[in-house]
């Protein structure tokens, strides 16, 4: 048995295709899909999104948004997606260390937007580099 899974951002279709499991970054942590789950809708976290397709399997970088899982269909709405496999590792790694820097700097302030906004980023580029190296 297989699911169907779609990954869509506001821009493009990321992921359309047929898969044996996916591993959402939901807001109350990992959830597990496998052919047969039950309905639910979940929100989904700035996080990877791991999907075994052909007994490969593949990360897709996500920023936040949320998912649906019903009769094998599995549809995830984010505000960005990026599969692990475009995403350059060594600029990821950069990126992360100008995050971890920005945040740094806020950090002992109290919460602000600019220090949301910092904690964000931070994750993004987290999710970004980790994307990119559980490529197999």
């Amino acid at each position: 048995m297989t699911l169907t899974l779609r990954v869509l951002a506001p821009d493009q279709s990321v992921f359309d295709g047929t898969v044996e499991e996916v591993i959402l970054p939901s807001t109350t942590g990992l959830l597990g899909i496998l052919p047969g789950h039950i309905s639910l809708v979940t929100a989904i976290d700035i996080g990877v999104l791991r999907v075994l397709e052909k007994g490969n399997w593949t990360s897709i970088a996500l920023m936040g948004g949320f998912a649906e899982v019903e009769n094998d269909d599995v549809t995830v709405l984010v505000n960005g997606a990026e599969v692990g496999s475009t995403i350059d590792s060594s600029k990821a790694e950069a990126e992360l260390e100008k995050a971890k820097g920005n945040f740094n700097l806020l950090e002992n302030e109290p919460t602000s937007p600019e220090k949301l906004k910092a904690e964000q980023n931070l994750s993004k580029a987290r999710a970004r580099l980790q994307a990119s190296k559980q490529e197999n």
